[in-house]
């Protein structure tokens, strides 16, 4: 009987997780269009992203409702409880990354919709969205393994796009400073950037979770140092 109830939840439990990386890689396709929208301040590829986010909205509380059923069914254990909370966690963390996608599509049309100067730095933008994209990818392939190293490794590049996110508002402040006709597109631009660094941020909580799920250990708002000699 036990084998039998291990064995349902192990299948439910599957699907989820299918479910999860469905999720990821349709969050991974809205970043990839919200920075082809933004390179050519395309209205069409803007609207694009906008549709999807009702996608993974959907997605999200199809997710969260599948998780619910399956601990009212199976009564987990406290490892497996464990890994049912880190994966809604991870499913909130997606669906605020396809808000940020949406965030730098409207950005866009409202860009598009003035005629804002094409002499704006928004090509440097693309440096911090391919880090962002990235992070968002290796975070998801790390969580379909449980990969701890994979997950430390996410934790140490976030750094750069907080970096590449701090020359880019530097170089936007003299923009800004040099013609002030540039004031609002700019404005726009930085929400755009802000939006790459809170992809980024997403990409390192579901890092976190990784480590929470393996290991057991709580690490968020803890100093890279500190959770490095923890793990090793």
């Amino acid at each position: 009987m036990s084998n039998h109830i291990s064995t349902q939840f192990d299948t439910e439990l599957n699907s989820v997780s299918s479910r999860i990386m469905e999720l990821g890689g349709l969050v991974e396709t809205q970043i990839a269009v919200a920075i082809d929208a933004l390179a050519g301040f395309d209205n069409e590829q803007a609207d694009a992203v906008l549709d999807m986010e009702r996608r993974v909205n959907r997605m999200e509380v199809e997710i969260d409702h599948a998780l619910t059923t399956v601990i009212a069914r199976r009564q987990p254990t406290a490892r497996d409880l464990r890994l049912l909370i880190a994966i809604s966690k991870t499913t909130t963390n997606l669906e605020r990354v396809g808000d940020e996608a949406s965030k730098i599509a409207r950005m866009v049309k409202s860009i598009a919709l003035r005629g804002a100067p094409r002499a704006l730095p928004s090509f440097e933008l693309k440096i911090a969205a391919g880090l962002a994209a990235r992070l968002i990818r290796r975070a998801l392939d790390a969580f379909a393994r449980l990969d701890v190293d994979a997950a430390v490794g996410i934790l140490r590049e976030d750094s750069q796009i907080d970096a590449e996110f701090a020359g880019f508002l530097r170089k936007l402040v003299t923009y800004m400073m040099e013609d002030p006709r540039t004031i609002s597109a700019s404005l726009d631009l930085l929400f755009v950037a802000k939006a790459l660094e809170r992809i980024g941020d997403h990409a390192t909580n579901i890092a976190e979770f990784i480590i929470y799920i393996v290991k057991g250990a709580d690490v968020r708002h803890t100093r890279l140092d500190e959770i490095e000699s923890t793990l090793y």
